[in-house]
């Protein structure tokens, strides 16, 4: 980790939620640049990082559906930005046509 390594930190409101705070805390020590997907009523994680995606608060068991979500929207997103070709993903027919 280091400055020209972006980091995706998943925030969830339970007791990891703690651990993931000081981990965030020891990655910005490193000056990277910290990307959290958190709950829409959390107003803590702001402190800590350089940007926040919003995740509509659910029971804990969908929290993994809605986080996925707002992941595979940042992918697509980011590859869009890159100028990557987001039908024809790089050696997708090697991996679907090798038994």
């Amino acid at each position: 980790m280091g400055k020209n390594t972006p980091v995706i930190a998943l925030l969830i409101s339970d007791e990891t939620y703690e651990i993931m705070l000081n981990n965030i805390k020891e990655v910005k020590a490193r000056e990277s640049l910290v990307v959290a997907v958190a709950d829409e009523d959390d107003a803590e994680v702001e402190k800590y990082v350089d940007f926040v995606i919003r995740a509509p608060k659910t029971d804990s068991v969908f929290t993994a559906i809605t986080y996925s979500v707002a992941l595979q929207l940042l992918a697509y997103y980011t590859a869009r930005k890159r100028g990557c070709e987001i039908d024809k993903p790089r050696n997708l027919a090697k991996s679907v046509t090798v038994e």
